[in-house]
């Protein structure tokens, strides 16, 4: 299953960007004889200045069509990292191709695409940055494919 991480905002050079190629490295290497990967960024830019449903257009386009739609929101489910390899998974072996999991801008996702998605996911009631948040999920899925091959990564 292919995993697209869809965001908003172009994640220049420096600790973000470091940490984001590296988990993506791991995740690849480790989920290709899970069935999981390859992982790969879409970052998407409103030049224009136009808000979130412009935002929610443009990353749109950036999902592969028949892909899950999974959103980053405040609003999401909670879950333990292995609830959630448990959750990849089951789209995994349910014949998902692709996942798309979309993190909006600094002002959220627009409303229209939160409500199109088939799944939502919190990373706690708290707001994280956008750039942090793809870290954040980078590394999260990283450890789901370490979880499901029965590596050391994860220590419960």
């Amino acid at each position: 299953m292919r995993v697209h991480l869809c965001a908003v905002g172009r994640l220049r050079q420096g600790p973000e960007r470091a940490l984001i190629d590296d988990y993506v490295t791991r995740f690849d290497r480790t989920g290709r004889a899970l069935g999981l990967g390859p992982l790969s960024e879409h970052a998407v830019e409103d030049k224009r200045g136009l808000g979130m449903a412009a935002e929610a257009e443009l990353l749109s386009r950036a999902v592969p069509t028949g892909a899950l739609l999974a959103v980053l929101d405040e609003r999401g489910r909670s879950l333990t990292s292995p609830d959630f390899a448990a959750q990849l998974a089951r789209w995994r072996d349910g014949g998902r191709q692709d996942v798309a999991f979309v993190i909006g801008g600094a002002d959220g996702i627009d409303p229209a695409l939160r409500d199109r998605a088939e799944f939502a996911l919190s990373f706690g009631a708290m707001v994280w940055p956008h750039m942090l948040v793809r870290v954040m999920l980078a590394e999260q899925l990283y450890r789901a494919t370490t979880i499901l091959a029965g590596g050391p990564y994860h220590r419960a």
